[in-house]
Formats: structure tokens, sequence, C-alpha cells
């Protein structure tokens, strides 16, 4: 044994330094080279923080308030950040350099708030100006990386004591100890009779397990529940207990479940990082109620005194005097509360503290080393296993309880955590003994049916099943919540895929954002919380912190319950309604650290009642454990595209072909979905809309002007292919009809559904018709018309212009395939011949187009210019005759007059020139004089704010124009008004 642990100690030690020296690096690299504002954009700073309320609590320590300055008379929110309750932080003033004022521990978060408390503040931080700005900045704590040092030597050294046979077990050298069939375990009366048999049977497998028992309990399976009732009967049998924890929110849950069975137990920790319902438990708040409290207080009280005194007395020997009392007083104080300690220590039956606050420097010192019986270790598997062995040496048996399907461990060095860091002390064990120390609870309690299943096969092996209670639980099922298109399904998935809502691509910025998305989010709360769910009940949950900062400028002072975090300041909670925002969109295909499995499954294993995912399904596909996630939610949810909750999202391309997605007949089909024009005073798209399934098959960019799209057709579709070849046939004749008619305009009944709709504009854009939708709701219409002549030269070149701007309405083309045999041939194993030729025959129509687009161009410009020519002075008829008068073969004479027409103001009834002074809009590419150049003035004012808030977006720059007037004095009047 002497040789594993050796080896295991040395590796351990060298990758924590490892560790260490990259916390500390980074922690210097950050503070030295990145300003303030990058800091609190990674999360461990706070900037321009003012003091709410100073107030003395937690046993006569300081606390104090911080929160974010007002804008006017609401408060904002703290931004993005990763501190939490138990974090030590630096106190520092805005103003000054870096002179630290204080140091706290971070008592309690709020949305708008953030409590310290400082155990010996300095006279300067007691005294706060509350006119004055503070940071606070996260820091660095040595005490944990000694404790876990220590606790690895000792290990080394560890010869002979109550922990030799376990230490033998956990390293293989000695097997476990065969469980005892005792009548004790079959004849337990459980204190919760509530337990299903899979807990059951944990509880008597780990009482019986003589060394080592390994409770698996994933998402919603009553894991503490569990633990809790090992506890309660290994107590009933007088044996004594120590309950760790990594975390103290995961040792106060347990303090909450125990202190109602009326055990003696006790919490040790820093008041400051315990929940509050729980802080009568803890150490200090026992000593405060205990027999020598009085006498414990009169000695400070003494020792105040003679402290005072020394400061009056000028006399060397009498001044000696004091000291030497002072001296007693502190060695009586110490003994006097060391005994106190000692005696509440020993008549506790459960001690709970976390894994490094069970090290022997604390208060634990005081027992003797055989004191404890068993070791619990609740959430082991996001524990270090260095940290593990603090608690374990202090007794002869362990149970572990965790699950190692979810995050593990965060560890900041990534080649530590390559070389094994990462691996807890929970999962090396289970590699190494499997079932013969486990015991999986197998009966969920939080998950509908079908959220549940997607985990049950990837992670859990289809052995998870819902208890009956929540089986079939729906958001509609809430009191207060009416029965709608959102509150009726358990799974959405909305996908972007060939939307353009690609992520921000900002330099420097190693974390991710997607505007896009954010809208989505937004709607999709909107839509919950208008059906009556509460938003307290609803999670939002986003992968990268630039994400989560976005969401919440966005929802959260319209929402102030609705909590929007990272996927780590999830686990271990749970909602009626979880949004998860994916973020990544690209067209390399990268999805970062959305490739981490576990971490998908905690997000999504964070719903009770209902999930929406929204993603790139595109982006996704190229990661085998999320293309399944997006099949499973595509087949036994319901499937939503961008398209019909925004309307002025333009269709983007993608480069990359890896990302093909596959259904059940095979291949993916490709498809096209082209974005609805937007008409003016139209509103956005109802979100209540459902896909039907069946797709067009993909036309080429060059042909539609529209860009592909994958999508897999869900096969919860509302009608069958046949029926909805049917429609599309209806449809299509329609137009065809209308074409051949002599009547300008066909309108569309409102009762078609949103893919009807999408067809519809689709082939009125093929065949050269003008195409509006009108109406809110379901009174939404579309009604087509025949083209007019083009008002317009087409924009760009002929090689970026690719819709049929010029195309003749009088006859549809030739060569447009049918919408029935674009249907018949998108579904199913695609011909890579067939794909060819079609490429091929779409080159050669492509040339055919440019000849007749030439071909037109002359009549065109003629019309152009005579359009324009019109509103000219009657000064002027002359060269509008000669214009008029042009033939083809006067080609020259036709482009100057085209010419002219172009340097002319593009704003209506505008007749400036343009060709000396003037300026291109970005947004519409038209000049306009000096006056109307303003896209306020001219009509692209929306398109000016979205790019606006793009760009601070992206660059996280203020404008001049776009913050807070500056009101500070000029620095030459300053001096003036000094003098």
């Amino acid at each position: 044994m002497g040789t594993l642990v050796e080896g295991f100690v040395s590796r351990q030690l060298e990758l924590l330094q490892e560790e260490r020296e990259a916390e500390i690096s980074q922690a210097r690299a950050w503070q030295e080279s990145l300003s303030l504002k990058e800091l609190q954009r990674r999360g461990v700073c706070l900037l321009k923080l003012e003091i709410a309320s100073q107030r003395t609590g937690l046993y006569g320590r300081l606390l104090v308030t911080f929160q974010p300055r007002k804008h006017g008379s609401e408060l904002a929110e703290l931004p993005c950040h990763s501190f939490g309750p138990g974090d030590i932080v630096g106190v520092y003033e805005m103003a000054g350099q870096r002179d630290q004022l204080a140091t706290g521990i971070v008592t309690r978060m709020a949305p708008k708030s953030i409590i310290i408390a400082v155990d010996e503040p300095q006279s300067s931080l007691v005294s706060f100006d509350q006119e004055n700005y503070y940071r606070l900045l996260k820091l660095a704590n040595d005490v944990t990386y000694k404790r876990l040092k220590k606790a690895l030597n000792t290990l080394s050294q560890y010869h002979s004591g109550p922990s030799s046979h376990l230490i033998d077990v956990l390293f293989g050298s000695s097997e476990p100890s065969d469980s005892s069939d005792s009548s004790d375990t079959r004849l337990l009366k459980f204190y919760n009779e509530s337990l299903d048999a899979s807990q059951e049977e944990a509880v008597r497998f780990s009482l019986a397990q003589k060394e080592l028992s390994i409770i698996h309990g994933p998402p919603g399976t009553g894991k503490t529940t569990t633990v809790v009732e090992i506890i309660l009967q290994a107590v009933q049998q007088g044996l004594k207990v120590l309950c760790c924890a990594p975390s103290n929110i995961a040792v106060d849950n347990l303090v909450e479940k125990l202190a109602s069975h009326k055990e003696r137990i006790l919490r040790l920790g820093h008041p400051a990082r315990l929940l509050e319902s729980i802080q009568h438990h803890s150490l200090d708040a026992v000593l405060a109620r205990g027999d020598n409290a009085q006498i414990v207080a009169d000695i400070r009280k003494e020792m105040d005194q003679a402290l005072a005194k020394t400061k009056k007395t000028h006399g060397k020997g009498e001044r000696s005097h004091f000291l030497n009392e002072i001296k007693t007083l502190r060695k009586e104080l110490k003994e006097r509360e060391e005994i106190a300690m000692s005696e509440i220590l020993t008549r506790a039956n459960v001690v709970l503290a976390t894994n490094t606050g069970a090290s022997s420097d604390g208060p634990l010192k005081l027992l003797p080393d055989n004191h404890f019986d068993l070791v619990v270790i609740d959430e082991c598997a996001q524990a270090l296993e260095a940290s593990c062995w603090i608690p374990l040496l202090k007794a002869r048996k362990c149970v572990l309880a965790g699950d190692h399907k979810q995050l593990p461990p965060t560890i900041i060095s990534h080649k530590a955590a390559a070389k094994g860091l990462s691996l807890s002390l929970m999962e090396r064990l289970i590699q190494k003994y499997g079932d013969r120390v486990v015991k999986m609870l197998t009966v969920q309690y939080r998950m509908h049916q079908a959220i549940m299943q997607w985990a049950s096969t990837e992670m859990y092996d289809g052995r998870l099943s819902a208890h009956h209670s929540v089986a079939q639980h729906l958001l509609k099922d809430l009191p207060g919540v009416a029965s709608t298109e959102e509150t009726s399904i358990p799974l959405l998935l909305i996908d972007t895929a060939g939307c353009g809502l690609f992520e921000l691509e900002v330099e420097d910025e190693p974390s991710k954002g997607n505007e896009g998305e954010v809208r989505l989010v937004s709607l999709h709360v909107q839509a919950l919380v208008g059906a009556g769910v509460k938003a307290r009940d609803i999670a939002v949950i986003a992968p990268y912190n630039l994400q989560v900062d976005m969401l919440r400028e966005r929802l959260s002072h319209k929402y102030p319950e609705l909590e929007i975090k990272s996927v780590d300041g999830f686990q271990g909670r749970e909602k009626e309604a979880v949004i998860l925002s994916f973020v990544r969109s690209n067209r390399k295909g990268e999805v970062g650290f959305l490739a981490e499995d576990q971490r998908i499954n905690v997000a999504i294993t964070r719903a009770r009642r209902h999930v929406a995912v929204i993603c790139d399904s595109r982006t996704t596909g190229n990661h085998s454990f999320l293309k399944r996630l997006v099949d499973y939610m595509s087949e036994h949810g319901e499937l939503r595209t961008a398209f019909e909750y925004l309307d002025d999202i333009v269709p983007g391309n993608y480069s990359h072909e890896s990302s093909q997605g596959l259904t059940k007949q095979g291949k993916r089909p490709k498809v096209i979905v082209p974005p609805i024009p937007k008409v003016d005073g139209e509103k956005p798209k109802e979100k209540s809309v459902k896909q039907t399934g069946e797709k067009p098959k993909e036309k080429s960019v060059k042909q539609t002007g529209q860009r592909p799209v994958e999508s897999s057709v869900p096969s919860t579709a509302r009608v069958t292919t046949q029926e909805m070849r049917m429609k599309e046939s209806e449809h299509k004749a329609r137009i065809l009809d209308f074409l051949k008619s002599s009547a300008t305009q066909l309108d569309f009944p409102s009762s078609l559904n949103a893919h009807d709709r999408l067809l519809v504009h689709q082939w009125a854009e093929e065949y050269g018709l003008q195409h509006v939708s009108t109406g809110e709701a379901k009174e939404r219409y579309i009604s087509i018309s025949k083209r007019v002549a083009a008002a317009s030269l087409p924009q760009g070149d002929g090689e970026t212009q690719e819709q049929p701007l010029l195309r003749s309405s009088q006859s549809p083309p030739k060569e447009i395939q049918s919408p029935e045999k674009r249907s018949s041939t998108s579904v199913g194993k695609v011909d890579l011949k067939t794909l060819h030729v079609e490429r091929m025959q779409r080159e050669k129509d492509k040339q055919e187009a440019r000849a007749k687009l030439n071909r037109e161009l002359n009549a065109n410009l003629q019309e152009i210019a005579e359009e324009k020519l019109t509103n000219e002075a009657k000064g002027k008829a002359a060269v509008k005759t000669r214009v008029e008068n042009v033939t083809e073969e006067d080609f020259d004479a036709l482009i100057s007059s085209a010419m002219k027409a172009d340097n002319t103001c593009g704003f209506p009834k505008c007749k400036a020139s343009v060709m000396t002074l003037g300026q291109l809009c970005l947004h519409c590419n038209k000049r306009y004089c000096l006056s109307h150049h303003i896209p306020e003035i001219h009509g692209c004012a929306e398109k000016a704010k979205t790019h606006a808030r793009q760009r601070i977006s992206r660059e996280g720059v203020l404008y001049a124009g776009s913050g807070v007037k500056d009101r500070s004095v000029d620095p030459a009047k300053r001096a003036h008004l000094q003098r």
C-alpha cells in the first residue's frame, strides 16, 4: 500500500501546485494587464458600488451591504459575476489606488446587492463615506491549499489509526469486505416512511458495508433525502458521524433536513458562510448560548478595561503590570473557550462542515483521533479528491454520495485537469469496483417523463423512471396558469439554423454572446409569463457569462424575479421551466465547451415541467452528443424555427458540409425557409404557430436569392405528407390561375398556418409577384399582386444581386421546379450524381438569366431615367425629350441620363445634387444630400438603431450621444474656481 499511496500523494501535490500557480498567475495577469472593467466582465471584480447599510451582526462582526449606484430612482442589478457566499474579497475605494481597505467574506448574494462580513475592520472602514464608490475584488484563498497539502502529507505518513483499513480499500490494496446480512438492516424502521425501493435498498446497503459504500444519485432522485436517512440510522445505532460536502450550501441543505429530527447537530464554519436559517446550529451560536458564555464575556470585558488603562498610564512599571494582566486574561479566555468547544463537540451526534472545514487545525483538533465512526461526504463527485482525504482520515468507514455524470470539480489549469486532478474520488472508485460498492437511485421526483428520458438514455443507461406524481405534469397544471401552446408541451426546440443569428465575434473576448438568441429568449419568457407562469419559477441558463449579461440587461428590469445564470450556477437547483440559450452559431461549426456532456446534462435536468432549447442545429450538429439532444427534442417535443418568432432576420449561409443531421429515414433533407418581407406597421409574427414538418427541397442560392437551411422533419407533425402535398398543390394552382387571369390581386385566407404562408411567399417570389403579409395574430393573411415595371436599379453587381427583380410578371418561368417535385425528392437518400447534374443545370440557368437581364437592361434604364426626369422643371424639357428619343443604338446617351438621375438626392421630391456634396447611407445604399442623409430623416432609423446596438454589444464602447451626459467641471474652470 505504501508505494501506491506515496505515488498518489506525490502526483496530487504536483498537480495541486500546478493548479495553485495557474490561479495565482491568472489573478496576477488579470490585475496587472486587464482594466477594472475587463476584470468585472470576467466575473472577479464588482465596480462602482455604494454603501447601502452597515450593521453589527453575526456575533460581533460588521456587515456591510454594497449595491450598484442608482440610475435615477431605479436600482440596477449587479453584473454577471462569480462571487458566492463564503468567498474572500478585498474592499477598495474606486477613486484610490490599489490600497486595500479591508478583507471580508461574502455573506449573502442578491440580484441587486452583496453583503460582506468584516472580522476586524480598520477605523477607516467603520466610517464608510456614503458618498464614495467602492469596488470588490475576489481574492485567492491560501488557507484551502495549505489544508489540502497538509492532508496529503498526513496520508503519506499514516501508518496506524482508525482509517488504516479504509485507506487500503480506497487504494485497492485490500478488497472491500462483504456486506453483513444481519437482521438489523432487513428490519429497519425508517424515519422517512415515503422512501422508494431504491432509496431503502441504498440505506440498508450503506449501513451493512464495512468500509465503503457509494450512493449514485442522478438529478431529482432524492439523494440528499437518502443521505439524511443513513445519518439518522447511524446515530440510532450509537455512531458518531462527521458529515461533509465541498460547498457550504450543500452542507447547509443537510443541516436543514437534519434539524427537523431534533438530533444534536453542530455546524462548523464561519457564520458569514452559513444560511441564516441554520446559523443557530453553528459553533459560535452554541457557544453564545452555553454556560461559559457569561464568563467569557466578563473576561473580554476585563481585557478591554486593562487595554484602556495601558493607554492612559505613563509609568513604565504600571504599564507593564497591565500588559501582563492582559496576557493572563487572554490565556484564560483561550482555555475557557477550548473547554466549552470540546464539551459541545463531544456532545454532538452529527458534526457538519465543508471538506476543508474539517481540518485538524480547526475546532476538530480538540477531539481524539478515533472520535468519529462514520464519515459521510455528499456531492463527492464535485470535490477534489485531496479535499476528501481531510475528513476521511478521521473514521474507519465512509459513505460517498453524488453524481459523477454532472459537473466535475472546477479546475483552472487545463494541464492539471488533463493529468487527473479533475478525477474525483467517487468516479475513481466506481471505475475500480463498479456495482460492488455502488447503489444507484432510480426513481426521480423532479422531471416530466419526456425531459427525464433523454438524460436517462444518454447518461444513466436508461435506468431512470419518473414517479407517477411528476411523470406527466406540465406548466398548465400549475395554479393560475392558462393552457397555451407553450404551457402544454414539456419540450420545445427553437432552431436558428440558416437565420443568420450568428454569435458575436469580439476580439480579445473569451466569452460569447448571441443577440438573436437573446431576443428569442425574451419572446418565450414573455409567452410563459403571459400565460400565468410566475417569473420566479423560470430559469434562463446560458453557458457564457457575456450571454448572461446580455440576457440580464434585456430581461431583469422587466422580470425582477427571473433567475438568469450560467450552467455552473444552477447545479443542484431546479425550476418549473428552464430556457437554454446555447449561444454558439458560426460557419466553422465550433461549439466550445458545449462539448462537455456533463454540462449539458446539468442544464437540461434543472427543469421540472418545461425545457426550451434555443440553438443552431447546424452548429451543434458537429458534436454527436448535442446532435442526439437536438434529434430527441425534434422527435419527442415541438420544433419551431426562429422565422416563426422574428420577421426581420436575414437568412445566413454555411460553408461547412460536415454538420448534416440525420433523420430516421437517413440523411436530413435540406430545406429553404425564406424570410417574410417586413411591411411598414407589421408586427412580429405570432409565436404560437407550429411547424407542420414537410419542407420544400433546397433551391440554389443563385436561383432564389435565399440561403439554404438544414432542418429535420419532426415526427409530431400535425398532418401527413400526403395531405401536405395536396394542400401545396392547391395553393400553387391558385397562383398559376391568378397569373393566367386578368386579376391584379389575390388574397389568401387567414386560416393558413406558418408553413403554408412560407410556401406562398416563396412561390410568389419565384413567379415575380409582389407579396405582403397583413394583419395580426390569427387575422394575418397574405396578398399577392402582379408586379409593375421595376422602379429602381438593382444594387450591387450581378454577382451579388440574386433576386429576379426584373423578371416579367406576365408568364411564369418555365424551369421552376414544382413544389410536388421538390417534396418528393427532398426525403430519402441523396444521390450525389443527381445533385451534380442539378448544380450544372443551375449554372446554365444563371447564365441564361444574365443574358436576359442584359437584354432588358436598356428598356429598364430608359424607363428609370424617364421617371426621374418627369419631376424636373419645365426648363429641362429638352433634356427629357432627348432621353425619350434615345434609341437602343444610342446607349451612351442612355447611360449618361441614368448617371444624372443617380447624382440627385435619393429622398423623395428632393432635387439637390449629390455629385459633390452627398452622403451614402450604409443601410439602404442610396446617396442623400446633407439635409436628408441622417437615417432618422430618410427612413432607416430602425436599421441604424439595430446597427448601433450591435456595435456597442460587440465593442463594449459607448459612443457620443449613447450615454449619460458628462456633468463634470472643466479642469481649467475648476482651477479658476479654486483660486
